[in-house]
């Protein structure tokens, strides 16, 4: 028994659909694999379409799903706001699955691969905002001031964000304190929680 079947019998509600779901990849110029725990359809090296289970529904994941003309209106966006591309068929019962719109949608993926279009992830750095209250300490401490900018830009942020998200100024003043000495150290705000 290959990872795919593996996937699909540990999945025992969704079965049947995720195996009629499979079938329909068989004679698709596609190669079969696993990505992050799922069975994942791929195409000149491009993921096209993940195949999942899940406690109230089975589906299909399309990588490019935002690129397809969607003429029956069958997708979701399972991350709004977290994802532009991938999109999301559910299947509620094996009588939905409907076999040759799945293929058409499947085949427009592909030819989409074969003309190169793609839409790329749109990882954009957030903007370090530096709240009032820290940069009256950094103005007014240069140690403090070089010990900070020797952070990375990520730990920057994540004490620019805890003082911040503060509501009340006196909140703000406290967690101040809390800061300077850890960032004095070189030490990021949430580095005890990270696995080294």
């Amino acid at each position: 028994m290959n990872a795919v079947e593996q996937y699909i019998n540990k999945k025992e509600k969704w079965r049947k659909e995720l195996e009629t779901l499979r079938a329909i990849f068989s004679d698709l110029p596609v190669e079969e694999t696993i990505k992050w725990g799922a069975p994942t359809y791929v195409f000149q090296g491009k993921n096209i379409v993940g195949l999942a289970g899940f406690k109230n529904y089975c589906g299909l994941w399309f990588f490019q799903g935002a690129l397809l003309k969607d003429k029956k209106n069958v997708f979701v966006n399972a991350q709004e706001g977290k994802t532009k591309a991938m999109l999301q068929w559910r299947f509620y019962s094996l009588e939905e699955i409907d076999t040759n719109l799945i293929k058409e949608y499947i085949l427009e993926a592909i030819e989409n691969v074969k003309l190169g279009r793609e839409i790329k992830s749109d990882r954009t750095k957030k903007e370090l905002l530096i709240p009032d209250e820290l940069q009256q300490e950094l103005n007014a401490n240069k140690e403090f001031k070089s010990s900070f900018n020797t952070l990375s830009l990520s730990k920057q942020r994540e004490y620019a964000d805890y003082i911040s998200d503060a509501k009340r100024e006196q909140t703000k003043l406290k967690r101040l304190e809390k800061i300077i000495p850890l960032i004095l150290n070189g030490v990021g705000l949430n580095d005890k929680y990270k696995k080294c």
